[in-house]
């Protein structure tokens, strides 16, 4: 908790607060353990503790399981929706508390993450059942009444979305690299409208659960929901597992391009990222967002094939040595040729230094001939060439270098990637993460004026 902003601490302790709230009996409500609105049949506690045991079985199962990468989050959302459709409020509640509670944390501050995680989880579901008895779902799935049911639990699962994506925007606003704080309102409904389409599903399944628990088969046929949930979450972790390997390649790659030129290192990831800003800004859905990455942080793979001292030289390269470097981008292309999950990545880390008039390399392409993740790439490049420090330049403020884009753009770099930089820097600001062992980069001023030459002649 120590380790948290202030800010970050009280709204944690309020979600946890909030959350212990949710847990407290609602005043004409039936209390835990009651399977319907109405006044007498009191049912044994067995529902809420199986439901509960399920639910932390299956999460304890899938995080065993997943051997590479993150755990996916929410796979077992349909056995809380489904608490959330048969039970009152505080019992629904109850139901996610142990998983969420006692479920390990894989990164500090655990304290801090667990208390979270069940917060939200706690608030969410008190939220889906209390609209779903408020509208007469309750009812509606006591009597299999298909079209209440469908449409009670939509407004369920609307607000289950609703509170968690609120609770996340909460805590992302005033994260380092969390939603913007000049859009939050756009960010969170990005994320709103990301979350919805997954838990609309898992509230069907949740609520076939609820139906078959109410029918005359029993909670034994409602558990055989779970199996196509298990094949759900198995084809999600290879998923993951696959993105897991995809990631592992790039960061192995980066690394000895960082082992090898120090001077630059971090450099590949602020290109990945300004690229990703670059996107964004033109629109691109977030498959193409994500290749666009890729290509930013592998665009100077190729440096590997580059002889060390010409990468660190002091002072300028003799005509030779210069034909050497601008070997870098073939070097590039040929090492990451066959990773076919890069797609056009390929096509940037092979032109990603041609220029708009023709007069870049290797090849000499000149305007629509450069692919567009080349272009973009290029200028997210040239960008974070000329604010860093290098052992042959210094770093140049952000808005002289910004001012330079704009002074080659429609010469050396497309237009229309520039405006996009320009305008995301604006909006977003330019905070390039600097690591302890990173050589100084971004502390020194650089020259007022425009820069003679090319921009970052170096890269």
């Amino acid at each position: 908790m120590e380790a948290l902003p202030a800010r970050a601490r009280v709204y944690l302790v309020g979600v946890t607060l909030l959350g212990l709230c949710c847990l407290l009996p609602l005043p004409g409500v039936p209390r835990p353990g009651v399977l319907s609105s109405l006044p007498d049949p009191r049912v044994p506690w067995w529902p809420v503790v199986l439901l509960a045991a399920l639910y932390a079985g299956c999460e304890r199962l899938a995080r065993s399981r997943l051997v590479a990468g993150p755990h996916p989050g929410g796979a077992f959302h349909p056995v809380l929706l489904a608490g959330a459709f048969l039970l009152p409020p505080t019992a629904a509640a109850l139901v996610a508390l142990p998983g969420a509670l006692l479920l390990p944390v894989e990164h500090g501050p655990r304290l801090a993450r667990r208390l979270w995680r069940t917060g939200r989880l706690v608030v969410a579901v008190w939220a889906a059942s209390l609209v779903h008895l408020k509208t007469g779902g309750r009812d509606a799935v006591a009597h299999c009444d298909m079209p209440g049911a469908l449409a009670t639990a939509g407004v369920a699962v609307l607000a289950f979305c609703l509170v968690l994506t609120l609770l996340d925007g909460g805590v992302l606003v005033p994260a380092p690299g969390g939603l913007p704080r000049s859009r939050p309102v756009a960010a969170w409904w990005r994320l709103f409208l990301g979350s919805l389409a997954p838990l609309t599903v898992h509230g069907l399944a949740g609520l076939m659960m609820a139906l078959l628990w109410r029918s005359p088969y029993g909670p034994v046929a409602a558990l055989l929901v779970l199996l196509p949930m298990g094949v759900s979450w198995w084809a999600f972790a290879q998923y993951h597992r696959e993105r897991a390997a995809h990631q592992a390649t790039i960061r192995a790659l980066v690394q000895a391009v960082d082992i090898k030129d120090g001077y630059t290192r971090g450099h590949s990831e602020r290109v990945g990222r300004a690229s990703m800003l670059i996107a964004r800004e033109l629109g691109m859905d977030d498959d193409r967002v994500e290749t666009l990455r890729f290509a930013g942080i592998l665009h100077d793979v190729g440096k590997l094939g580059v002889p060390t001292r010409l990468l660190t030289k002091n002072g300028p390269l003799t005509p030779e040595e210069r034909r050497v470097i601008e070997l870098h981008p073939e070097y590039g292309h040929e090492m990451v040729r066959g990773i076919s999950f890069l797609g056009e990545a390929r096509a940037a880390v092979l032109h990603h230094h041609e220029r708009l008039d023709g007069t870049g390399y290797p090849y000499g392409l000149a305007g629509g001939q450069i692919p567009e993740s080349a272009r973009v790439v290029a200028v997210a490049d040239a960008f974070d060439a000329m604010t860093s420090t290098r052992s042959y330049s210094r770093a140049r403020p952000v808005p002289v270098a910004l001012e330079e884009l704009e002074r080659c753009a429609g010469t050396h770099f497309d237009p229309r990637m520039v405006k996009a930089l320009v305008t995301a820097i604006g909006r977003t600001g330019w905070h390039p993460a600097v690591t302890a062992d990173e050589p100084r980069r971004t502390a020194v001023p650089g020259p007022a004026g425009h820069v003679t030459g090319r921009p970052g002649a170096r890269r």
